[in-house]
């Protein structure tokens, strides 16, 4: 990544801050991720947050609105991808030739917004991948098993497996917020710099 342009400011025009488009390519697919881990609130609910025992009807409900969403048509995958590489579009625009509000800010947003993408990679897509091959219910396979000596893969169970689809749910949602967060902190540092460079000037006109 480039060092940052001194040269720039929040008063110029090539300034990617807070208000250009780029941000909004950030903010909204954010907030759409959000919404869709908030439609999974529910279904996560019962396995993290209450103390209450889980029926086993429940595992089977869940399950089948997981292979339900693993198996919608392509059209959907597609529209979701094209989602994520438009968030990383908006990270791209702005740390081109960043500033250093660019750097700090979105630099860090951008950690996030990855480490999210490998939250959903690692655990998520490998759940619904699980829920929809009905591994789970297949003769051999017991509990946790091991696939082999040399890999060192652990294959849980359907109740841990939907727990750890869960827990990476509420992380995943953490992280995200966590990009609105410097994303909101980036456009209140800027705010402070423009009253700062404002009072500056009407203290230098007074001098005059």
């Amino acid at each position: 990544m480039p060092g940052a342009d001194s040269s720039k400011s929040v008063r110029s025009r090539a300034d990617r801050g807070s208000g250009s488009f780029a941000t909004f390519m950030i903010i909204g697919p954010t907030c759409f991720f959000l919404g869709i881990l908030f439609a999974m609130f529910p279904y996560d609910f019962p396995l993290l947050w209450t103390s209450a025992p889980v029926p086993a009807s429940y595992y089977d409900q869940m399950e089948t609105h997981l292979r339900f969403m693993h198996g919608a048509p392509p059209l959907i995958a597609r529209l979701l991808n094209i989602i994520v590489f438009v968030g990383f579009s908006g990270f791209f625009i702005k740390l081109f030739k960043p500033s250093e509000s660019n750097m700090l800010f979105d630099g860090a947003s951008l950690v996030l917004y990855v480490i999210g993408v490998g939250i959903y990679i690692s655990n998520i897509a490998k759940g619904l991948r699980a829920a929809s091959s009905g591994i789970w219910h297949t003769e051999e396979f017991q509990g946790t098993a091991h696939s082999g000596p040399l890999t060192g893969e652990v294959l849980l169970g359907r109740e841990d497996s939907l727990k750890v689809m869960a827990a990476s749910n509420t992380i995943l949602a953490l992280v995200l917020v966590g990009v609105l967060v410097l994303q909101a902190g980036q456009w209140y540092a800027e705010r402070k710099d423009i009253e700062e460079m404002e009072r500056m000037e009407e203290e230098t006109a007074k001098k005059k």
